[in-house]
């Protein structure tokens, strides 16, 4: 499990910075500590106890098998949350939404299958019989394919959860999985509705330092949820190995059946004999 946020690292890291006044949301209340300079100062400690908070969580659904899809779109966190999610060995999507991407999942499995084909077709040779036209074709689908769908290739069954950064930035991302009831996780500033997220990370989600200071502690979570399974899985095997089944006792050369019948026969007490007349 992750180490508790400290507070002074996440004031380094400016995830204390909200939008300003004008833009706020006033259902983010709650996670506002302050204003100054026209500016929403949000408070580090709700956001230190909530980052622990969706850490627990993101463990245990790392930890029971699920994936975990990492979103987001903006420039200053695409770099980071690709890393952050390929180090933690979950899929991301960095580049534009695919629409239905949750809620028509098969059509999404077919383009990344397709992807797949392509592959076969140039190991098999048969990319090669095509004409330059034709193979110049397959390569643009192919490197399109991969730009947008690439990272989610692993992928064979809609994930356990969504981790967002910026709700307001992704609000089709965030619509499909409540539509299919996944549960989110995301980083809200002060100018979004944390009523659409089930675990929300009051935070700055503008500041390339203040997306690192998060993502890494949330993908340090999902790693340590990881190391529980594998761990887990390692020690069923060891108990399996050790266990041996219980010999059963039996009488070399005799059935059960007679063996019971010869212990009845032994039990029985003499019958005295009668003289004859």
């Amino acid at each position: 499990m992750a180490n508790k946020p400290e507070v002074k690292e996440l004031l380094d890291a400016g995830v204390h910075f909200g939008h300003l006044t004008r833009r706020w949301n006033p259902n983010m209340a709650p996670y506002i500590y302050m204003e100054r300079n026209g500016i929403h100062i949000i408070n580090l400690y709700k956001s230190a106890a909530k980052m622990e908070e969706a850490a627990e969580a993101l463990h245990k659904i790392a930890s029971s098998g699920r994936k975990i899809l990492f979103v987001a779109t903006k420039k200053q966190a695409k770099e980071i949350v690709a890393k952050e999610a390929a180090r933690a060995n979950m899929p991301y999507i960095t580049e534009r939404w695919p629409g239905g991407m949750l809620t028509n999942f098969v059509t999404i499995r077919k383009a990344i299958k397709k992807m797949s084909s392509i592959d076969r077709m140039k190991k098999d040779g048969t990319f090669n019989t095509l004409s330059k036209k034709e193979r110049l074709q397959v390569d643009r689908l192919r490197a399109k394919l991969e730009k947008n769908l690439g990272s989610i290739a692993d992928m064979t069954r809609l994930p356990g959860a969504l981790f967002v950064v910026d709700i307001t930035r992704e609000h089709i991302a965030i619509k499909e999985a409540q539509k299919l009831n996944i549960p989110i996780f995301a980083m809200v500033d002060t100018n979004s509705d944390p009523r659409e997220v089930d675990y929300v990370i009051p935070a700055n989600d503008d500041a390339s330092k203040s997306i690192e200071k998060v993502m890494t502690y949330a993908a340090d979570a999902v790693l340590a949820g990881l190391e529980e399974r594998k761990a887990g899985k390692e020690s069923k095997a060891t108990k399996a190995d050790k266990e041996e089944p219980t010999p059963t006792k039996e009488v070399k050369g005799s059935t059960k059946a007679e063996v019971k019948a010869t212990k009845k026969v032994a039990d029985k007490k003499p019958v005295a004999a009668t003289e004859e007349e």
